[in-house]
């Protein structure tokens, strides 16, 4: 088997080859080098920081990269919920399978058992559920149902002295989106709020960011991932880990539609957002994964 070519660790051939979103995907990269995991060796020696980061992580196909961050996110002193949330309660019923069978193979681990040992509560349960990967994914919209689903809800939380998780964990994470865009509707009636506004009344801490994530990604996913791309690079600082994350996970998904909806929200390009948050090879090349400035 040949040896990558010291090319192939320069940063400048790293960020084209890697970034050029409309050429070759990620996972044809990956698959073209048979010496994949000697080439990611290489790069790894010759790349720092950030911009290796998000380099070895366009090495990867998706499955691959979800589970390698998940594995992260669990490891170590601490655990990064807000990678949890983001890549569970944005991801299809076979996406997850995909992902947990993918973690199993890569790491030799049951994910379910990494998260319950790292996480604990109704979050815990919240996880779990996700991971049973169990949503109805048909596009039926039952009436009736619908209307009780909101007064359940309601009757859950905003009703009563204490909120009655479960509830919410019932219907928010086994309803097809079709079915639980009309909750919304009838919740709004019933209550006078939206329904992400009654979560952040009386829910706190990562069961709050966990069920947010849910609604918000049945709504309108593109325009989640706008806002979380906001939130990593607004202020001062920015927050790298969730900043690349998305940019590697979502670059041959639904970046342009991810684009849109950054512009519609805030008035500013995320081209322009990141130009002028980051620095060096690690804003060329997300910048190139980003595209132009439309």
């Amino acid at each position: 088997m040949p040896s990558p070519p010291s090319s192939l660790c320069s940063r400048y051939y790293s960020s084209r080859l890697l970034s050029q979103q409309n050429t070759i995907s990620q996972h044809q990269i990956h698959v073209s080098f048979s010496f994949c995991d000697e080439l990611v060796d290489c790069l790894k020696s010759e790349l720092t920081g950030n911009f290796e980061k998000v380099v070895v992580g366009l090495m990867m196909p998706g499955p691959v990269y979800d589970a390698y961050e998940l594995r992260n996110a669990i490891k170590g002193a601490g655990t990064e919920e807000a990678c949890l949330i983001d890549i569970l309660a944005s991801r299809t019923n076979s996406e997850i399978k995909e992902i947990i069978a993918t973690y199993k193979r890569e790491h030799g681990k049951n994910l379910e058992d990494d998260v319950c040992g790292d996480t604990s509560g109704m979050f815990q349960r919240v996880l779990v559920s996700l991971l049973s990967a169990g949503r109805d994914e048909s596009s039926k919209v039952d009436e009736a149902q619908a209307v009780q689903d909101a007064k359940d809800i309601y009757e859950a939380g905003e009703a009563r002295w204490g909120t009655d998780e479960v509830k919410f964990l019932t219907v928010l994470c086994v309803r097809n989106r079709n079915h639980l865009l009309r909750v919304f509707q009838e919740y709004q009636k019933i209550s006078g709020r939206d329904i992400e506004d009654s979560i952040k009344r009386e829910m706190s801490g990562s069961l709050e960011d966990a069920f947010l994530a849910i609604v918000k990604c049945l709504k309108n996913k593109p325009a989640f991932f706008a806002e979380r791309l906001y939130k990593s690079m607004k202020g001062l600082g920015t927050t790298d880990s969730v900043l690349i994350r998305i940019m590697v996970a979502r670059a041959e998904i639904d970046m342009l539609d991810i684009k849109a909806e950054f512009l519609k929200m805030y008035g500013k390009t995320l081209h322009s957002f990141i130009k002028g948050d980051t620095s060096g090879d690690y804003r060329k090349i997300l910048l190139e994964l980003c595209g132009g400035e439309k």
